[in-house]
This record gives C-alpha cells, sequence and structure tokens, in this order.
C-alpha cells in the first residue's frame, strides 16, 4: 500500500462511503461530494439563468476538463474530444477508418461485446474480415502473435486494454510497437483502465483511446472521451459531423474542425461534463500512479483473501488490476450479489455475453465482479469475503 495516501480523508469525501462496502467500481463507481456539488450547483444556475447563459458562465471550467483529461492521458487538449460513453467515443473512432470489402480488423478473445458486434456489423455490411489475435499462457494478448496477423490488408488494430470481465491488463505498449511499426492505426478502448492505471498515449503507441468517466475516474454517468492523435486527425473524418464538428463555410462545402472536438455534437450535458472535470482534477491530485499502485494492492489482497476462502478467481494476464472475479459454488452470480446487497456490500456481475470470445473457450458463466478503488479498505475487503463464504 501507499503510506502517504490518506485513506480516511478519501471517504470522509466520499458519501456513499456511509452506506455500507462498494466494490462496484468497475461498473460506476462512487462520486465524491466535490464531483457532486460541481454537477448540481451548475444545474442550480441552468434553473436561474438557462442553461444557455449557464454555458457562457462556466465556459472557461468546461475547456479546463479538456487540459485535465489531456493530464490523465499525456495528450494536448487539442487532442480531447468530449463524448457521452465510451462506447460513443469507440464509434466515432472506428467509424472514421475507411473500410472496404477485403480489409482486416485485428482484434483480440477479451474484447468488449458492444466493440465486437460493430466488427460483425462492418463485416456482413462491408465485408471485412475480422482477425483475432489469440492469447498467450498467461491469458494476455499474444503480441507476436498479433503481429504475425499484420499484412496488407490491415486497417485497424482495435484492442480492450482492460476487459469487463477480469482484473486482465493487456499488453498495449506492446500492441503499440507493433502497430507503429506497421504503420496500422491502434484504437484502445482504455474504458476499464483509465482512472485506474497510469496511462500516457506516447508511451502506449495509440491513435485512437477511449474511455469513460464513471468507472475509476469517479465521474457521472453520461460522460466520456477519445483522443485522437495528430496522424488520424490529419487523414480521418469522423461519420457522424455536426456544425461544431465542421465549420460551414458555403453552400455546398464545410471545412473541418482542426482539432478532436471534430468527433463532438455541439449539444452537451455540461452539468455531468462540470462533474468529470472535477472527478479528472480530484484524480490527478491524488496522482494516477497512487491510485494504481492502491488498488492493484488492495486486488490483489482481495484475491489471496478468497483463495484462502476456498473461492476460486478467475483474472488472467501477467499483469492484472483492480478487478475480480469470482464466483459461489452452486449459486448464480446475481442471486448472491442481491443476497450481498441486502448486507450492505455492493458488488457487480458480469455475464458471457459482454466478453463472448473468452467466456466461451473458457467455459464461464455470469461471475461476480468485485472492483476496488483507493477508498477501499481491508475492512471492506473481509466483510465482503466473509460474506460471500455465508451464501
Amino acid at each position: 500500500m501507499t503510506a502517504a495516501f490518506d485513506v480516511a480523508a478519501a471517504r470522509a469525501a466520499t458519501p456513499g462511503c456511509a452506506a455500507g462496502v462498494y466494490l462496484d467500481n468497475a461498473g460506476a463507481a462512487l462520486m465524491t461530494r466535490r464531483v457532486l456539488d460541481a454537477q448540481v450547483e451548475h444545474l442550480e444556475l441552468e434553473g436561474r439563468i438557462g442553461g444557455y447563459a449557464a454555458a457562457r458562465e462556466r465556459h472557461a471550467e468546461v475547456a479546463a476538463v479538456y487540459e485535465s483529461l489531456g493530464g490523465v492521458v499525456g495528450a494536448p487538449a487539442a487532442s480531447i474530444a468530449l463524448v457521452e460513453n465510451a462506447t460513443a467515443a469507440w464509434h466515432q473512432a472506428f467509424g472514421s477508418i475507411p473500410l472496404q470489402r477485403g480489409d482486416a480488423v485485428i482484434t483480440c478473445e477479451a474484447e468488449y461485446g458492444a466493440n465486437y458486434v460493430s466488427l460483425l456489423k462492418a463485416r456482413d455490411e462491408r465485408g471485412i474480415e475480422i482477425l483475432v489475435a489469440p492469447p498467450d499462457g498467461s491469458g494476455q494478448v499474444d503480441v507476436e502473435a498479433l503481429a504475425g496477423l499484420v499484412d496488407g490488408r490491415t486497417r485497424l488494430i482495435a484492442v480492450s486494454h482492460v476487459p469487463t470481465n477480469g482484473g486482465l491488463v493487456n499488453p498495449a505498449e506492446g500492441i503499440g510497437a507493433v502497430a507503429r511499426r506497421t504503420g496500422v492505426p491502434f484504437l484502445l478502448d482504455a474504458a476499464q483502465s483509465v482512472g485506474q492505471i497510469d496511462l500516457d498515449v506516447g508511451r502506449l503507441g495509440c491513435d485512437f483511446l477511449v474511455g469513460t468517466g464513471r468507472k475509476f475516474l469517479r465521474g457521472p454517468r453520461g460522460t466520456g472521451f477519445l483522443y485522437a492523435s495528430p496522424r488520424v486527425l490529419a487523414e480521418t473524418v469522423p461519420p457522424a459531423v455536426d456544425h461544431f464538428g465542421a465549420r460551414w463555410v458555403a453552400p455546398d462545402r464545410y471545412e473541418m474542425r482542426p482539432d478532436a472536438r471534430r468527433y463532438e455534437n455541439w449539444e452537451f450535458n455540461h452539468a455531468a461534463v462540470l462533474g468529470l472535470g472535477a472527478a479528472v482534477d480530484e484524480a490527478l491530485a491524488i496522482g494516477i500512479p497512487v491510485v494504481e499502485q492502491r488498488v492493484t494492492a488492495l486486488a490483489a489482497s482481495l484475491r489471496e483473501r478468497l483463495a484462502a476462502a476456498g473461492l476460486e478467481t478467475f483474472d488472467l494476464g501477467e499483469r492484472r488490476c483492480g478487478i475480480v472475479t469470482t464466483r459461489v459454488p452452486g449459486r448464480e452470480a446475481a442471486d448472491v450479489q442481491e443476497a450481498l446487497a441486502g448486507q450492505g456490500i455492493t458488488v457487480g456481475v458480469t455475464t458471457p455475453g459482454s466478453t463472448l470470445l473468452d467466456a466461451g473457450r473458457r467455459g464461464l458463466g455470469d461471475l461476480l465482479r468485485l472492483s476496488v478503488h483507493v477508498f477501499t479498505t481491508d475492512d471492506d475487503l473481509d466483510a465482503a469475503v466473509e460474506a460471500l463464504g455465508r451464501s
């Protein structure tokens, strides 16, 4: 653990900690009072002076959110777009890649369901081929095997950094090195890693990175972002664009914005964005490396506690993060989740449809998903494991 981190202060700043044990941060993390206040205060301002006037009054604060998100991923503000969720960001990025019959997209076995369904739709409508890079012996993407799939037909590499169904951290830097070497654009889904893992797009080598606010960044639902590299900004056009993303300059002509905000729509939820900004600023104040160290250590401790209680875990990879999956033999995951909720313990459930290739290969059904954060304590872990033992 990080000795300098003030757990008591983190809990005091998080109203939800008073309600019980919270272990569903991979679904929607508990927000702090500052994040809640940022949203409520803006809504009250809108109620007093109207939405447009409130937006003008808070223009500087909204603009600062781009700088803050850039600080999370090591990018300039001009490379950041604000969108309503990571899936929307992923579709804007994916849709900007021109794909034709015979082209190939490389993905991974643990790819997220929403992304893979879109790949299947592109296969059916445009005739692309989907190539799945296999896992290595540890369960993470086999980078060498992925590199062997790249050829002249490859138009995109699209991989989830951390899958929704476990604590695996895929070797994104190795994949990025392949992408740089071969010149293939790399789309990294960081929805489950941003906020709990120290990220830098230069180090990762990705051309697109998508993230969400509601998970480990501890922001509101309905917030997300997209990073776009200078290369893809110069070479691609979003699949959906309005008169904010492009300037209508003549009756028969428009000009794209030069920055990543070309991927945005003009209308968005200002209160939610300001809440996201507050959450990101708090994460940066703590330090993402500090968060990563604490969250990783807590999850490792949880896996040890579960093993000692005779419960199996299903997290793969050489490197693991703050998501822990398990099950109670003979019990449906949803029933256990409900039983724990009755004891003031909140956990998540992950289903095979979210990562069908991986779940199918491993014969996984529904799993309990326990995800920690900086405010989690050893007492929380003990309470959860004891409750699982009684289930």
